[in-house]
């Protein structure tokens, strides 16, 4: 240890030990990246700390080295500097298996060199090579050999630590080494199987057999200006005779000057007045281009004009691509749990949770559980999300001063919910700036009118509920508009917009469905917008797009599309097809039409309706913050959300009392309980999510000399009893809000 941590001569990062294993290697692909101190006289490879077994991470993501306190290093290293590694026979074996009696303790080079298994997520477990977690082969599996999809090289279809069988294909066999290059390479954004791009089922396989995925951006998307080259247009005037004085390369827009590309290639151009053209939207096409088409005999001059026209209104080429996955299409927060590395818990034995509080000089505290709560690998994107979610909170508050005191109230019959909310908009005297009553008339426990939040609350969320799952959208998870025609001649995609906005302003979930092509075409506008194949959700035009889109020869994509020719031919979408690389286009030209040309219409009266209270202008002011609640559902409930999201009203005698909460709040998080946060949070404020305007009025907690707790929904209040031990804190919480619930819903 006296070696390691001494500070050397010459103190150089590429020949410095890593005080937790005790090699000098700087290899991020094997163990992570090593920092350097040279003010603590310190290295240590990323991964050693992660996977230490007894190191918790303290601090913020700033402190100290990755949130690990210096100090707890040091601890860190004395602690393994007794234990033996079972491996190398040397000491400072900081990892331990964690299956049950088995001893085995070593480092992590040595434990990669034995194949154990180190999983990076929830508790970052470690298995030894006895123990070590292994995949599940069919008999029919096993033998053989096939190619893997990432270096093209062959493997063999064996149980071995090296290869590793992908959970979502037949067929899906990679090299392990592979693999790993491939998940540091896309991250946690892009990495997927490269069969079938899937990605959440993928990924879940792919931590549990120890394969690391940084939870950042892919490494192309953080190049600066990598796709710089994409978004420049070709502005040149190639014709033979360019009458413009200023040059070929002039271009003055909305002038005679302005410069207008072959609608078919996009790789020559010409003046409008060097060509003879009125007007921008006249079609033009180069000379390469004519020449095909004379020499395409099986396109008549009818078929000529119907591919022409399907080009885009404007014809240029979509600029605008589709925004980086980096909030992946998904519905709830659960599907991505396992990525949501889980904290290891302080508290040990008898001591309370945060029973050290700093309290400043009033009573009125805020409480925060960051350091209780901290992860060893804090994901950004949940934290980019949290920030723009407090961004369309304060923006949702802004347009909620339109709201005034006049009462509207909606009789909604929560097994009619549609119909009766539809009702209840279109009624003469609804007006979506007065506040909203809500009257279920199908309930007999409730009061005739209850004009809480709570019910508007829930009546919101049925609505969403009911829209997500309604035939004015298609799609799994991430949906886009259909084309209903009963829904437009109902006017039915307009009411669907301004229930939406309705809902954001007066307290109601957001939506959290949106697909990134939808949001984006609400934004920007649907010309800008280039559709993918996952927007697709007829199966049979998604079929017929995957087989133009492989067509491995000329023949076999003429042969594709004679078949489709009908199709082709209705959706404007017929073009001459002279190289394999014209699928391409043809590709691009039948999403545009199937996924936003096709709903044009109802694309356009769902814009309408949100311009309701002036939702849609401050969706295209502010899109990035926007997309987070359009485009992601609420992020899931964790102690720390439920902690931060209270004032604690408390006097110094009730330390105690708070105490008892946070560590409460600890153990329902860690399902050391028979209700969940969503039952604590539907208890005190009757939602079981945070609304995007958060809630009026904010919510409080008061500890008094009552029996049991008191939720009080009209205020957002929940009162506590005070006790002598946390047992019987914990037993009077379960037993109230169990029984509260059970109670509302017979």
């Amino acid at each position: 240890e006296e070696f390691r941590m001494s500070k050397p001569n010459n103190f150089d990062a590429q020949s410095t030990f890593c005080v937790l294993c005790g090699r000098t290697d700087d290899c991020p692909e094997k163990y992570g990246e090593k920092k350097t101190y040279v003010g603590y006289n310190l290295s240590v490879h990323y991964y050693c700390l992660l996977m230490s077994s007894g190191i918790w991470q303290r601090g913020e993501e700033d402190e100290g080295v990755y949130g690990f306190l210096i100090t707890d290093i040091r601890k860190e290293v004395n602690r393994a500097a007794k234990l033996t590694c079972n491996i190398c026979k040397k000491k400072g074996a900081s990892i331990g298996c964690v299956a049950p009696k088995c001893k085995r303790s070593y480092h992590f080079p040595c434990g990669i060199q034995r194949e154990c298994i180190f999983q990076f997520m929830e508790d970052f477990r470690s298995y030894c090579w006895e123990h070590k977690p292994v995949q599940t082969l069919m008999d029919k599996e096993s033998g053989g050999a096939s190619q893997c999809t990432i270096c093209l090289d062959l493997v063999d279809h064996i149980p071995a630590y090296t290869v590793l069988k992908g959970p979502c294909c037949k067929n899906a066999w990679f090299h392990r080494e592979c693999l790993q290059y491939q998940a540091l390479s896309a991250g946690i954004f892009f990495f997927r199987c490269t069969v079938c791009n899937n990605k959440d089922k993928f990924q879940k396989e792919m931590l549990r057999m120890g394969i690391y995925i940084p939870e950042r951006d892919a490494s192309w998307e953080l190049e600066e200006n990598a796709y710089q080259d994409l978004l420049q247009c070709y502005q040149h005037c190639d014709v033979k005779r360019c009458l413009c004085k200023e040059g070929r390369d002039y271009n003055e827009p909305d002038s005679k000057w302005e410069i207008k590309r072959c609608q078919c290639c996009g790789s020559r151009g010409t003046h409008l007045a060097c060509s003879c053209m009125k007007s921008w939207e006249e079609n033009w096409e180069c000379m390469e281009c004519r020449n095909i088409f004379a020499k395409s005999g099986k396109y008549s001059k009818q078929k000529k004009r119907s591919w022409a026209t399907s080009e885009n209104t404007n014809g240029t080429t979509c600029l605008l691509e589709e925004p980086s996955p980096k909030s992946p299409r998904q519905s709830s927060g659960s599907q991505r749990n396992f990525l949501l590395q889980s904290p290891k818990i302080m508290c040990q034995n008898n001591l309370s949770p945060c029973s050290h509080l700093e309290r400043p000089a009033s009573n009125r505290v805020m409480m925060s559980l960051s350091p209780l709560m901290s992860n060893r690998n804090w994901s950004l994107r949940q934290k980019h999300l949290k920030k723009r979610r407090r961004e369309v909170c304060n923006i949702l508050k802004e347009l909620k001063v339109q709201v005034n005191t006049k009462t509207t109230r909606l009789n909604i019959n929560t097994e009619n919910i549609w119909n009766s909310a539809l009702k209840g908009f279109r009624q003469r005297n609804f007006s979506p700036t007065n506040t909203i009553e809500i009257n279920f008339t199908n309930c007999k426990n409730r009061s005739k009118t209850d004009t809480s939040a709570a019910s508007r609350h829930q009546f919101f969320q049925l609505l969403m509920l009911h829209l997500q799952n309604s035939s004015l959208f298609e799609g799994s998870s991430a949906k886009n508009l259909s084309l209903d025609f009963q829904a437009v001649k109902e006017n039915l995609y307009f009411e669907a917009g301004k229930m939406i906005a309705v809902s954001l302003v007066h307290g109601g979930p957001s939506p959290g469905f949106f697909s990134k092509t939808l949001f984006n075409c609400l934004v920007y506008g649907p010309e800008n917008v280039k559709p993918t194949l996952e927007d697709v959700a007829d199966v049979d035009v998604a079929q017929t797009i995957k087989t133009i889109k492989y067509a491995n020869s000329l023949s076999s994509l003429q042969s594709t599309i004679h078949d489709c020719y009908e199709f082709l031919a209705a959706a404007g979408c017929l073009r001459p097809i002279t190289a394999l690389c014209d699928k391409n286009t043809l590709v691009n030209d039948i999403l545009f039409h199937h996924v936003i040309k096709r709903i044009i219409s109802p694309l356009e009266s769902f814009r309408q309706g949100l311009k309701t209270l002036g939702v849609l202008e401050k969706i295209q002011m502010h899109p990035v913050a926007f997309s987070s609640i359009l485009c992601h559902k609420p992020e899931r409930l964790s102690a720390e959300t439920i902690c931060e999201l209270f004032t604690i009203h408390s006097s110094v005698r009730e330390n105690k009392g708070v105490d008892f909460w946070m560590g409460y709040l600890q153990d329902v998080e860690s399902g050391e309980s028979v209700v969940t946060l969503e039952d604590i949070l539907l208890f005190i404020t009757g939602a079981s999510s945070i609304p995007s305007i958060g809630f009026d009025p904010e919510p409080t907690i008061k500890f008094l000399r009552i029996r049991y707790p008191i939720g009080n929904r009209l205020l957002n209040c929940l009162e506590l009893p005070i006790t002598k031990t946390y047992e019987q804190f914990k037993k009077k919480m379960e037993l109230t809000i169990r029984n509260t619930l059970k109670a509302e819903r017979e």
